[in-house]
Protein backbone atom coordinates (compact mmCIF):
# COMPACT_ATOMS: atom_id res chain seq x y z
CA UNK A 1 0.00 0.00 0.00
CA UNK A 2 1.70 2.93 -1.16
CA UNK A 3 0.75 6.74 -1.76
CA UNK A 4 1.33 7.92 -5.06
CA UNK A 5 2.01 11.32 -7.19
CA UNK A 6 -0.53 13.35 -8.71
CA UNK A 7 0.76 12.52 -12.18
CA UNK A 8 0.28 8.89 -11.43
CA UNK A 9 -3.09 9.50 -10.07
CA UNK A 10 -4.67 11.03 -12.99
CA UNK A 11 -3.74 8.35 -15.54
CA UNK A 12 -5.95 6.47 -13.44
CA UNK A 13 -10.00 7.20 -14.66
CA UNK A 14 -11.94 5.82 -11.57
CA UNK A 15 -10.93 4.46 -7.89
CA UNK A 16 -12.88 1.89 -5.59
CA UNK A 17 -12.85 1.95 -2.36
CA UNK A 18 -12.20 -1.82 -0.20
CA UNK A 19 -15.46 -1.97 1.22
CA UNK A 20 -17.18 -1.68 -2.18
CA UNK A 21 -14.82 -4.13 -3.97
CA UNK A 22 -15.66 -6.31 -1.28
CA UNK A 23 -19.21 -6.45 -1.89
CA UNK A 24 -18.51 -6.75 -5.53
CA UNK A 25 -16.71 -9.58 -5.24
CA UNK A 26 -18.71 -10.94 -2.55
CA UNK A 27 -16.22 -11.27 0.00
CA UNK A 28 -15.67 -9.59 3.45
CA UNK A 29 -13.28 -6.22 3.26
CA UNK A 30 -10.54 -8.02 5.21
CA UNK A 31 -10.22 -11.01 2.29
CA UNK A 32 -9.62 -7.59 -0.21
CA UNK A 33 -6.88 -6.42 2.22
CA UNK A 34 -5.68 -10.18 2.01
CA UNK A 35 -5.62 -9.66 -2.28
CA UNK A 36 -3.63 -6.53 -1.75
CA UNK A 37 -1.41 -7.94 0.77
CA UNK A 38 -0.32 -11.02 -1.57
CA UNK A 39 0.09 -8.99 -4.44
CA UNK A 40 -3.17 -9.85 -6.51
CA UNK A 41 -4.07 -6.03 -5.75
CA UNK A 42 -2.56 -2.93 -5.91
CA UNK A 43 -4.14 -0.26 -3.32
CA UNK A 44 -3.26 2.92 -2.57
CA UNK A 45 -3.76 6.13 -0.40
CA UNK A 46 -5.93 8.84 -1.97
CA UNK A 47 -8.03 11.39 -1.03
CA UNK A 48 -8.91 13.70 1.39
CA UNK A 49 -9.15 11.18 4.51
CA UNK A 50 -6.19 8.94 2.75
CA UNK A 51 -8.60 5.94 2.30
CA UNK A 52 -7.01 3.26 0.17
CA UNK A 53 -8.07 2.55 -2.82
CA UNK A 54 -8.05 0.14 -6.04
CA UNK A 55 -7.96 1.46 -9.18
CA UNK A 56 -11.98 0.40 -10.85
CA UNK A 57 -10.25 -1.40 -14.17
CA UNK A 58 -8.86 -4.17 -11.94
CA UNK A 59 -12.31 -5.58 -11.03
CA UNK A 60 -14.57 -7.36 -13.58
CA UNK A 61 -18.12 -7.45 -12.82
CA UNK A 62 -17.84 -10.23 -9.87
CA UNK A 63 -14.24 -10.97 -10.06
CA UNK A 64 -10.59 -9.58 -10.36
CA UNK A 65 -9.83 -8.67 -13.81
CA UNK A 66 -7.88 -12.19 -15.84
CA UNK A 67 -4.01 -11.75 -15.95
CA UNK A 68 -4.13 -9.03 -13.47
CA UNK A 69 -2.31 -11.15 -10.92
CA UNK A 70 0.38 -12.55 -13.04
CA UNK A 71 1.22 -9.35 -14.93
CA UNK A 72 1.28 -7.67 -11.31
CA UNK A 73 4.01 -10.57 -10.14
CA UNK A 74 5.80 -10.18 -13.38
CA UNK A 75 6.58 -6.44 -13.01
CA UNK A 76 7.31 -6.65 -9.32
CA UNK A 77 9.76 -9.37 -10.52
CA UNK A 78 11.37 -6.96 -12.89
CA UNK A 79 11.75 -4.22 -9.98
CA UNK A 80 8.80 -1.99 -10.64
CA UNK A 81 7.57 -0.87 -7.49
CA UNK A 82 3.49 -0.36 -6.82
CA UNK A 83 3.48 3.42 -8.45
CA UNK A 84 5.61 2.26 -11.13
CA UNK A 85 3.07 -0.56 -11.85
CA UNK A 86 0.23 1.70 -11.81
CA UNK A 87 1.39 4.17 -14.31
CA UNK A 88 2.50 1.39 -16.90
CA UNK A 89 -0.85 -0.37 -16.54
CA UNK A 90 -2.38 2.80 -17.03
CA UNK A 91 -0.19 4.77 -20.06
CA UNK A 92 -1.33 4.43 -23.43
CA UNK A 93 0.64 1.94 -25.47
CA UNK A 94 0.44 2.81 -29.02
CA UNK A 95 1.33 -0.70 -30.03
CA UNK A 96 -1.77 -2.97 -28.00
CA UNK A 97 -3.38 -0.17 -28.60
CA UNK A 98 -4.67 1.11 -25.30
CA UNK A 99 -3.59 0.88 -21.94
CA UNK A 100 -2.18 -2.44 -20.46
CA UNK A 101 -4.93 -2.20 -18.08
CA UNK A 102 -7.76 -2.23 -20.65
CA UNK A 103 -6.25 -4.92 -22.55
CA UNK A 104 -6.52 -6.88 -19.78
CA UNK A 105 -9.90 -5.83 -19.17
CA UNK A 106 -10.78 -7.21 -22.90
CA UNK A 107 -9.19 -10.50 -22.58
CA UNK A 108 -5.80 -9.88 -23.72
CA UNK A 109 -3.73 -10.97 -21.27
CA UNK A 110 -1.29 -12.55 -23.25
CA UNK A 111 -0.09 -9.79 -24.77
CA UNK A 112 0.23 -7.86 -22.00
CA UNK A 113 2.33 -10.34 -20.06
CA UNK A 114 4.36 -10.55 -23.10
CA UNK A 115 5.10 -7.02 -22.78
CA UNK A 116 6.02 -6.92 -19.13
CA UNK A 117 8.37 -10.01 -19.14
CA UNK A 118 9.91 -8.07 -22.25
CA UNK A 119 10.74 -4.74 -19.85
CA UNK A 120 13.07 -7.39 -17.83
CA UNK A 121 15.27 -7.80 -20.90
Amino acid sequence: MTEIDAKTDALVPAWLHLPDIAEMLDIEVTRVRQLVKEGQLIAVRRGENRTLQVPAAFIDGSKVVKGLSGTLTLLKDDGFSEEEMLEWLFTPDPTLPGTPAQALSEKRGTEVKRRAQALAV
